[in-house]
């Protein structure tokens, strides 16, 4: 199996994660540094930063978090601030999927399960990423079908979205806008393109998956209904 695959089923880490290491020269097989796509198996002997692998089977845990505002979504940072791994007490080394921006809250899954990683990122999942947006300014209609049509960001334009306003007046806008593509601030930088700068924005559905009355900084374990749902992506 390739080596990506093979570390992330044993919750090593997700596949492109695994791929970074290989490139940070982090993983010798049988004493030899690794190489990208390279296939393993439990007979080969695995080094991952100086330590042997364990070759036993992790168990696979899922949770949902309410990200709070000024947390990272990462697993560990090297400047010591707080990271949404910080919130979820479990013993497994889990990850996040995907990013949620420093200053943005909400819906983030965590898993150790690098297939599930794998299955949510990837572009052919199209999963929509549904955010409670509150804007400045009275958004027209004219300008949110520019946004659900595609805004044009860093020379490429973005996926069709879908919109709906909740609530408008002179001051601001408040609305449901999902996405199915995941680029650096791009709601904000979306709707900063129009005129129309963010002033709070929260994660609150990935595909099927909702916050489910989760308060701020409060998690749970994913059902085995959200992990069937998570698998058939």
């Amino acid at each position: 199996m390739r080596i990506n695959k093979f570390l992330a089923e044993l919750g090593v880490g997700s596949r492109r994660a695994i791929d970074k290491m290989i490139e940070e020269k982090k993983i010798k097989v049988n004493g030899v540094l690794a190489e990208s796509g390279i296939k393993v198996d439990k007979t080969d002997n695995i080094v991952i930063n100086g330590r042997p692998l364990n070759f036993e089977r992790k168990k696979k845990v899922y949770f949902m978090l309410n990200k709070p505002k000024r947390v990272l979504s990462t697993a560990k940072d090297e400047r010591g601030r707080k990271t949404v791994v910080d919130l979820i007490d479990t013993k497994e080394r889990i990850f996040p999927i995907g990013r949620l921006d420093y200053d943005t809250e909400g819906l983030i899954l965590l898993t150790n399960d690098g297939e599930v990683f794998n299955k949510v990122i990837h572009p052919r999942t199209e999963v929509y990423k549904t955010y409670l947006v509150e804007a400045r300014g009275n958004i027209n209609m004219s300008t949110l079908n520019k946004l659900k049509r595609g805004i044009m960001l860093d020379d490429k334009i973005t996926l069709p979205a879908k919109a709906k306003i909740i609530l408008a007046d002179e001051k601001h806008t408040v609305l449901h806008f999902a996405i199915k593509e995941g680029r650096n601030r791009q709601v904000r930088r979306m709707f900063e393109s129009v005129g129309h700068n963010v002033i709070n924005l929260k994660r609150i559905m990935l595909g099927e998956l909702n916050l489910d009355g989760l308060e701020i900084g409060e998690y749970r374990p994913l059902t085995k209904k959200e992990i069937n749902y998570l698998y058939s992506l």
